[in-house]
């Protein structure tokens, strides 16, 4: 007897949906597909997902809810951009008042998930964010410090080839620092963040990497890289390619000199720790070099994937 699975439809058949249909349907546990969504109707994704036998339309939500398949679709990512994602939300919510959004734009409606530290908080929300590709490669990270010491500052520098930054990317920088800065603090557990995107124009292109600078309270360092070692092998769960690039460093910042964080306006002392990561991409349907794309895509599966098996857990009792 084949497993019950939820039918889910994707909106934005650009790079990031395009490659999120193709984890669907080749690791779906909970969840299949049932539409994607666009607006070019000569874009790649919409061909491929014709091609692979998943329902299209290129007329946006508004031809979403005029597909037959629209009745039986329980959970919608979207893939568009932050301003368009509020629009989509409640024109669809007026329709089908129980429907879940994946949001992987940075609109922030819902509550911030990050599937290794909070992703079991919220699989009963309507819709959950996704932050920001370097939030999802960092947060992890500072949450790993937190766990073991009060964090009282983290700062993430997030450099991405500018080859994987798409028109979404690009219009959304600003909306990427406010998010991932605040995801940072709220999810992540440090009482100031800070986010700094840098795309990267270098050819070839270069695969993702992140730097995780945290300020805490005086804490034992070994403890620390032992909470970090677990915490990637967590993301890598269902990130394969994400992973250390080198040692963590340390160094601590006596009170007599502390350190002044720039932008901040505030001088600190404890345990700097500076971690240093890099994140390759699974390369299903975007080059491995667009880890950046990668890590939102496989976490926003794995987020539907929790979320579609407690609703079919819940059916099942009900």
């Amino acid at each position: 007897m084949l497993e019950r699975k939820l039918k889910v439809a994707i909106i934005g058949s650009g790079n990031i949906g395009t490659d999120l249909m193709i984890k669907i349907l080749r690791h779906g546990q909970h969840i299949d597909m049932g539409a994607m969504v666009g607006i070019d109707p000569a874009s790649d994704g919409l061909a491929r997902a014709a091609r692979l036998g998943v329902a299209t339309t290129h007329e946006s939500v508004e031809g979403l809810v005029r597909l037959p398949v629209f009745a039986d679709i329980d959970i919608v990512f979207d893939a568009t951009s932050a301003g368009a994602h509020v629009k989509n939300d409640a024109f669809l919510r007026s329709l089908k008042p129980g429907i879940r959004m994946v949001d992987l734009t940075p609109a922030a409606i819902g509550p911030y998930c990050i599937p290794v530290v909070n992703g079991q908080d919220h699989l009963d929300a309507q819709n959950v964010n996704m932050v920001t590709c370097g939030g999802q490669a960092t947060i992890p990270m500072v949450a790993a410090v937190s766990r073991v010491a009060k964090v009282h500052y983290g700062e993430i520098v997030a450099s991405i080839s500018s080859r994987s930054a798409g028109p979404g990317t690009r219009a959304n920088i600003d909306e990427f620092t406010e998010t991932t800065s605040r995801a940072i603090e709220g999810v992540g557990g440090a009482a100031r963040g800070k986010a700094i995107i840098v795309l990267n124009p270098a050819e070839p292109p270069l695969i993702m990497r992140d730097t995780v600078y945290t300020l805490s309270e005086p804490a034992d360092a070994a403890r620390i890289a032992e909470s970090v070692a677990q915490m990637v092998a967590a993301v890598q769960s269902y990130v394969p390619g994400y992973r250390l690039k080198q040692k963590l460093q340390f160094d601590r910042i006596d009170a007599a000199n502390p350190i002044r964080i720039p932008g901040v306006g505030l001088r600190m002392h404890g345990l700097k720790t500076s971690i240093f990561l890099e994140v390759e991409g699974a390369a299903h349907y975007l080059p491995a070099y667009a880890g950046n794309l990668d890590i939102m895509t496989s976490a926003a599966l794995r987020t539907a994937d929790r979320v579609a098996a407690r609703m079919l857990a819940k059916l099942t009792h009900d």
